[in-house]
């Protein structure tokens, strides 16, 4: 089995919040908006279709649950998910929850606001974060 690296734009871009069946879950280091990504440790993807059909399945059960516990915890009136990878090749899904009247409503949220958490904030974030997934 190859070791699975992190994408060095995700390791600088996030910080780690949980591992999951296939995926390891990161938060996005930007406080306009409550911002989760979900990388299949899968070595070589880049693409959903890189993944097997087991590994596919599991990941989209993985994105699917993630993005209804972070809706219910945010109270988000929608939620944007996508794999865009035009920067960072490594495959990864964004789960972001979006407000009317965020930042960057009705806009994607790339290149349009927010600053990385201060250190309060981040702990506080991280702490919901993590409260989705009971160890």
């Amino acid at each position: 089995m190859t070791k699975f690296t992190l994408h060095p734009d995700l390791a600088r871009d996030t910080v780690f919040v949980a591992e999951l069946d296939v995926c390891r879950v990161l938060l996005m280091n930007n406080a306009a908006f409550p911002w989760l990504i979900l990388v299949p440790q899968v070595e070589g993807a880049y693409e959903l279709f890189d993944l097997d059909d087991e590994e596919y399945d599991m990941v989209m059960q993985e994105v699917r649950a993630v993005a209804e516990e972070l809706s219910a915890l945010t109270g988000a009136d929608k939620m944007n998910i996508a794999a865009l990878g035009n920067v960072t090749p490594q495959l990864h899904i964004h789960v972001i929850a979006r407000f009317a009247g965020d930042a960057a409503w009705p806009k994607p949220v790339w290149g349009n606001g927010g600053e990385p958490y201060d250190k309060d904030e981040l702990a506080e974030m991280l702490r919901r974060m993590q409260s989705m997934f009971p160890a």
